[in-house]
């Protein structure tokens, strides 16, 4: 029987297999973006990946986010995620951090292990500005998502620094934050250029870090996530 990533090294060779297999990844934010980023990475073959979210599956996930099922609504989005990735690959080394990292948690993980690459699927600001501070503090390779939310063009999805982004608010108010602390580029991010349809906007309670979200389609966070992924994949083969 052939081998399971046999079309992938016929696409990109076995030494870029190789180090995908040899990658160390961390995914923090398991929704829309981040499910679909991590399975992606799985999918290319990396060897060790680690998975990071406190959340557990809601049926409004239903629209957008990869382990969102009927069968798995209650159940904590990392663990239903693992078990999936390792009916992929049961060679896979995954580590599952399952609750929510305060800030201050979340820079002592990192500066206590070390990856490859980090992706930041995160879309809550506090949490997400701490990490963007300290992977660039500890000069670790990483891509953050923007906002997905609001958007239908997939078209205008683009991956680019921080410092180039267009019609994202959520780059914006970022960025404005991320000035204060000194830090003007070398954010690299997936966003859209399509301006948000105002209309979708929610006020929330402020819970879980959000005062507010934005209406999603299926396809959106999806395709962000899976940009990240391929972005992150075509740097770890050079």
């Amino acid at each position: 029987m052939s081998h399971w990533l046999e079309r992938t090294e016929l696409l990109i060779g076995a030494e870029s297999l190789e180090k995908l297999k040899r990658a160390n990844l961390l995914v923090v934010g398991l929704g829309g973006v981040g499910s679909y980023a991590a399975e992606t990475l799985v999918r290319s073959g990396v060897g060790k990946i680690t998975i990071i979210d406190g959340d557990e599956v809601d049926p409004t996930n239903k629209n957008r986010q990869l382990q969102a099922l009927n069968s798995t609504v209650g159940r904590q989005k990392a663990h239903v995620l693992k078990e999936r990735f390792l009916d992929i690959n049961p060679d896979l080394q995954v580590q599952v951090i399952d609750n929510f990292m305060e800030p201050d948690v979340m820079a002592s993980f990192l500066q206590e292990n070390q990856f490859d690459f980090a992706l930041d699927c995160i879309d809550s600001f506090v949490p997400k500005l701490s990490m963007i501070l300290t992977l660039r503090k500890m000069k670790c390779k990483f891509i953050s998502s923007m906002g997905a939310g609001g958007k239908l063009d997939p078209s205008k999805i683009k991956v680019s620094d921080i410092s180039k982004t267009k019609e994202c608010k959520f780059a914006q108010q970022l960025r404005k934050i991320l000035k204060s602390k000194g830090v003007t580029k070398r954010v690299l991010c997936v966003y859209s250029e399509e301006i948000q349809i105002k209309d979708s906007l929610k006020l929330t309670d402020g819970s879980n870090y959000k005062k507010s979200f934005y209406g999603t389609i299926s396809y959106m966070p999806a395709m962000f996530g899976m940009t990240m992924a391929a972005e992150v994949i075509k740097r770890l083969m050079k």
